[in-house]
């Protein structure tokens, strides 16, 4: 697609930690602002495509300021989440709503590496990444580490942006992406470059074709790419084989 970008992309992790870790206190806003809060309608959907009960443990990688988690608790009714990232202050943040939601039991935070997941081997029934796999450095690397800690059967749920591919809403959604975006996120975060690498990631992430292919050489199985609002986001779903 020709509004796919090949330049070179720095992700290097430290660089892309500070980079979270300097809007993280205009971070959930600016979600709601530029997705016109279509973001909490991505994530109810990517939690309910785990089909997650009371008895299941679901792992948040890349969790943020634990939005999804949040939503693995109040949507998907598990009984605990763990959510991973490697920016420190998000993780501030995170635990913040946490404790004002009362749920500190229910979710343990740890900062940590998408290509390292410091846990064991089948220990957790879901997966979720929102919006995280594309700032990962090694996403294959990410991508089989969930596959590990998976139980056999469990599922993964991954949301990323995408492009519409309907010619008309795609210049339009373009425009406002990479224009309007930047402007905004820039105004109200005050950081001059955070939101001019959301439409360049996006733009160097990997079609969803791609993408899915990838997830399949990872070890998934039921590999789906489900295209949200006309394609602004996909949710990929992929299952780990073996019986649950």
């Amino acid at each position: 697609m020709g509004s796919r970008s090949l330049l070179p992309l720095d992700k290097a992790p430290r660089k892309i930690a500070d980079m979270f870790d300097a809007i993280a206190g205009r971070y959930d806003f600016l979600n709601r602002v530029l997705s016109i809060g279509f973001d909490r309608n991505w994530r109810a959907r990517a939690v309910r495509s785990l089909n997650l009960g009371p008895a299941d443990v679901a792992l948040d990688l890349c969790t943020g300021t634990a939005d999804l988690a949040l939503g693995l608790l109040t949507v998907g009714r598990v009984r605990r989440v763990i959510g991973i990232d490697f920016a420190a202050a998000m993780l501030r943040h995170a635990r913040a709503k946490i404790r004002e939601a009362g749920l500190e039991d229910r979710i343990a935070l740890f900062r940590g590496d998408a290509t390292r997941i410091p846990m064991g081997g089948s220990v957790v029934e879901g997966v979720a990444i929102g919006f995280g796999i594309r700032n990962v450095a090694e996403p294959v690397a990410a991508l089989r580490e969930a596959h590990r800690v998976l139980r056999p059967g469990g599922r993964l749920a991954i949301l990323e942006f995408g492009y519409p591919s309907f010619a008309p809403i795609r210049v339009v959604y373009l425009a406002y992406f990479k224009l309007v975006l930047p402007m905004v996120g820039r105004l109200i975060s005050g950081h001059q470059g955070a939101y001019t690498y959301l439409p360049a990631s996006v733009g160097n992430f990997y079609p969803p074709d791609t993408f899915c292919e990838l997830l399949r050489e990872a070890g998934f199985v039921e590999v789906r790419a489900i295209p949200l609002t006309a394609g602004v986001v996909y949710l990929y779903e992929a299952r780990r084989p073996g019986e649950a």
